[in-house]
């Protein structure tokens, strides 16, 4: 075999060792952060063997340095570390794969697992004075916070949870408003809502479709929409539906997932839209009956093994 050959089958086996988009992932996410496997596990949402068997890969092959930590190890991307064609391919790789929504979704993962560490730390090593965040915690729990924020609402409000399923946001609603309608389309879910909801005197729950409401027109002062978007054929439609129903100053609360590219989706689950962006939700605004919106892509958990979540809020003017 000739000199030439065999730099070919040097440079085929390079590109090879990046050939899996989950290792991709992970060099972006030790670019930025040393990591240890368990920490990139959550992030990439894969298990740790996976993980651990990719590292030992990219390791072996010089994409990556190590270190000890006590018993654990620490994984990180040094491109001075690498050789020139090792650099070239992974310069071109991360730029023609840096859009891709679900680094998007690594890299939110990411903040959150730094954030948990510093958390971390800080119980390690003590805590000056007494921790209230720990103290508060061992007395009360974590999700108190959340729902008593609800209490914000305005206790008159008529709200109603649109798809509703089997009423979980109408179960978290009824307490802290005057009335919740319930609406779904499926009659199973229906009756589950029911009978989860039935010690709520003031809960109606409804057959109805979201392109089809059967509500009255200004009859509500606010909507939830929750998971449901995804699922209908035209969104802009839906919206403009809702927005008949809500009283001048109304507000829509939608909750879905942000865009992303799992398009297996479509075939397991039968969603008709593989999530949306903030421009998609400021493109339903004309004509809608809205006139404002406020897009928040929402924390998600390490262990979550979906897309990423957004809160939009449309607001219809008060004129």
């Amino acid at each position: 075999m000739s000199e030439r050959d065999e730099r070919a089958l040097d440079w085929l086996a390079i590109i090879g060792q990046l050939g899996d988009f989950a290792r991709v992932r992970m060099l972006r996410l030790l670019e930025m952060e040393e990591l240890g496997v368990g920490e990139l596990a959550r992030i990439v949402q894969l298990p740790q063997s996976t993980v651990s068997r990719h590292l030992k890969a990219l390791h072996d092959h010089g994409w990556l340095v190590k270190r000890a930590a006590g018993t654990a190890s620490l994984y990180r991307v040094l491109s001075d570390a690498m050789d020139s064609d090792q650099r070239q391919l992974w310069e071109t790789t991360r730029t023609r794969l840096g859009n891709q929504p679900t680094i998007a979704d690594d890299e939110t993962r990411l903040r959150e697992v730094i954030a948990s560490r510093r958390t971390d730390t800080r119980a390690f090593f003590g805590r000056v004075g007494g921790d209230w965040q720990e103290l508060r915690h061992e007395l009360f729990g974590t999700g108190f916070g959340a729902e008593a924020m609800l209490g914000l609402l305005n206790p008159n409000w008529v709200v109603a949870d649109l798809g509703c399923g089997t009423g979980d946001a109408a179960e978290r609603l009824a307490p802290v408003v005057g009335k919740v309608i319930a609406v779904d389309r499926e009659p199973a879910m229906l009756n589950a809502c029911r009978k989860r909801l039935k010690a709520f005197g003031n809960v109606t729950v409804m057959e109805g479709d979201v392109t089809d409401l059967p509500l009255a027109d200004s009859s509500l002062d606010a909507a939830i929409l929750m998971l449901v978007l995804h699922h209908a054929p035209d969104p802009p439609g839906v919206i403009r539906e809702i927005a008949r129903t809500l009283r001048p100053g109304g507000c829509l609360l939608v909750i879905d997932m942000v865009a992303h590219d799992r398009d297996v989706y479509r075939y397991t689950m039968g969603h008709e839209h593989l999530g949306f962006s903030d421009r998609d939700v400021e493109s339903w605004l004309p004509g809608s009956g809205f006139d404002s919106f406020n897009y928040n892509r929402l924390r998600p958990r390490a262990e979550s093994k979906g897309p990423g979540l957004f809160s939009a809020s449309l607001w219809k003017s008060a004129d």
